[in-house]
Formats: C-alpha cells, structure tokens, sequence
C-alpha cells in the first residue's frame, strides 16, 4: 500500500516565507540589541567604530569566503578589488557630488567588471600559480594608483565626507550574507562546492568549471568593491598602501579562521579578528604575542577553524537551549533520586 504525500506546494511555500520571517527577526533584532546597548552608554563611540570596520571587512570576507571557501580558488589580491571599489566610489562622492547608493554601485560594478576582465585568463591557473597571479594582480594595482595624481597618487584621498553609518553597514553586510546563503543552497551552489571537491570530476559531470569559477570571482570580488566603498566613506582618507597585500593576508585569515565554506564562520573570525587585538592593546607590546599564540594554538587544535563548514542558524540555536535545558532537568531529577 503507497503513502500519499499530503504535504502541499502552499505549505511548502509557507514554510518557505515563515523561514524568511524569522530570520529578518532576527536580523532586526541584533540590530535593535546594539543601538540599545548604544543609547545606553554600554558601547561608547570607539566601539562602536570597531564594530563598523569589523562590519566593512566582513563583507570583504564573505566574497572571499565565496571565492576561496565555496569554490576554492587561492587568490590573494582580494584587497585590490577593495581599493578599487573605495577609489571609484571615493571619486564620484568627492569629485561629482553622487548620492552615496550611487557611488557604493559605481564601486561595485568597477570591482565586478576588472575582477571579469582580469579572471578569464588568471582562472585557467590552479594551487600556487594562482595565488601567486592575483598577488601580482594586486601590487599592479597598488602602483597604477600611487602615479595617478587625480586620485592623489601616493598622497592618497582626503576629506571624504563620512556617509557609512552602522545601519549601512550591519544592513550591506546582512544582505551580502543572504545572498551567498540563498546562492549556496542552490543548484549553482551546489556546483561551485563539487568544483572545490573535485573539477575534473564535476566538468565530467557536465558541469562548466570557468563559467562557476567566474562568477564566484566576479560576485565576491563585486563584494570587496562594496566593501571597499563603505571603508572610504568610514575612514575619509584612502592611500594605496592601506589596500596592500597584507591586508589580503587580513582576510584570508578572518575565513580560515571562521572555517572555509561557513558563512557564519566568517562572521565569528572576523569579529574576533578585528576585536581581539583592540582588546589586548592596554598589554602594549604583548598584545600581539598573546595574539599570534592564540591563533597558532587554533590552528593546531582546530585546524578546520572555529565552525569547519557549519552554519548558525536559528533553529540550531533553539535547539541548543533546548538540549541545555534538557540536561538541566535531568541533572536535577537526579539529583532528587539521590535523596
């Protein structure tokens, strides 16, 4: 005897949009949580800049988490798409008087269209040939700005005017987070992870590795664009140098960290990053030790990083408390029989 599936497509799509509900909840609430905490005194005005700049950078994370974690790409020059992204952007704020949305876009299309251009060649490289090109890559970058004098060559961009507030910011970075969930959970998803697995196998499989391959390059590079954007109108002053290999260093650390292919692991690596030496500069010259010994000791205990390739969700997180709450009532009923 078959079992009728009583499940129906409105149920489904219900449950769809009740998932989408909670998790804007949730957005909103994080949110709500620290503009509380900042009326309240509890986060002060210097905080609340680190949590902008760990908020800038995240986003720079995930579209690097998308290239090195989902697809598996090496590059290194991820903080080239990002100066340019903040000098396009920079220049059409200052130099044009553009609204801010429209110069975050000229920023993001600069980064997607170079990071096209430029990803159609380099991508044919794998492993070391890779990292070593998108290396190069960035420092051609770095030297085409520093002899440009209408952006101020090596003297770099000052006086840009402030616009990137921390609801732009936590907003940007919630939506570049949305994107790669909803992307990654779909069957262009699924094709950029089997790519990472295994390429020879996936393009037997009919699976085009360039076509995936570029668009993860160019979306995640779009995302450095944006954030480099968002650091211009933060900082109010950009140099070339602030974009140099180190800190595309910075970011592969911040997803190595959180766990390549997690989204929610960027999230946590780059908050740590980015807060814990802020955190240990009252130590003055130790800081950076304690620093240094707290990722290595990571790396060797948890090489896979903080979350490995899990996820946070919401109902993980209910469910822990319900385990927790579990083993309360079970750790007090025994301690009742022992009486």
């Amino acid at each position: 005897m078959t079992t009728v599936d009583k499940t129906s497509p409105k149920t489904s799509i219900s449950k769809i949009y009740m998932k989408y509900i909670i998790n804007l909840i949730g957005v909103a609430a994080v949110y709500g949580i620290v503009i509380f905490l900042v009326q309240r005194g509890i986060i002060d005005s210097y905080n609340l800049r680190i949590l902008k700049s760990a908020g800038i950078f995240m986003i720079a994370a995930f579209g690097l988490n998308l290239i090195l974690g989902f697809t598996g790409q090496l590059t290194m020059g991820h903080a080239a798409f990002m100066s340019i992204g903040a000098y396009f952007s920079a220049v059409m704020t200052q130099n044009f008087n553009a609204p801010f949305a429209i110069s975050l876009l000229v920023g993001i299309i600069a980064a997607g269209i170079i990071a096209g251009l430029i990803g159609y060649p380099i991508l044919r490289l794998r492993g070391d040939y890779l990292a070593i090109c998108t290396l190069g890559f960035g420092e051609i970058i770095k030297v085409v700005i520093q002899n440009i004098d209408y952006v101020g060559g090596a003297r770099g961009m000052t006086s840009i005017p402030v616009k990137s507030s921390f609801m732009i910011i936590f907003f940007c970075a919630a939506a570049c987070f949305a994107l790669l969930r909803n992307l990654i959970n779909t069957t262009k998803g699924r094709a950029i992870k089997a790519i990472r697995e295994d390429e020879i196998a996936a393009e037997a499989m009919g699976i085009n590795p360039t076509r995936y391959k570029m668009t993860a390059f160019i979306l995640g590079s779009a995302m450095a664009g944006l954030a480099g954007g968002l650091y211009a109108h933060f900082n109010t002053f950009i140099d070339p140098v602030t974009f140099n290999y180190s800190k595309s260093f910075d970011m592969i650390t911040y997803v190595v960290l959180g766990g390549m292919g997690s989204l929610s692991g960027t999230v946590v690596g780059t908050l740590l990053l980015v807060i814990l030496p802020e955190s240990l500069r009252a130590l003055a010259e130790y800081r950076m030790l304690i620093y240094a010994v707290l990722l290595v000791g990571l790396m060797i205990f948890r090489p896979s990083g903080i979350l490995g390739t899990k996820e946070i969700t919401v109902k993980g997180i209910i469910n822990l408390f319900k385990k927790l709450g579990g083993k309360g009532k079970t750790t007090a009923n025994n301690g009742k029989v022992g009486e």
